[in-house]
């Protein structure tokens, strides 16, 4: 996948707000990622980042 900062990603499994869709905040070996929804942040490393994503919808 290519993400980069400011990318709208969607994840495979939903946020409890009932979305899926998130923005790149952080991109390092940790990524960072905010709802798109309700804006809380969720850090995660990049590996398991890269297993979770879905696709890239905007970048």
């Amino acid at each position: 996948m290519d993400y980069k900062l400011g990318s709208i990603v969607t994840m495979k499994k939903e946020h409890p707000c009932k979305t899926n869709e998130f923005e790149v905040v952080r991109v390092g070996a940790d990524i960072k990622i905010k709802c798109v929804n309700c804006g809380r942040v969720v850090m995660m490393p990049r590996v398991e980042f890269n297993k979770k994503i879905k696709k890239v919808i905007s970048e």
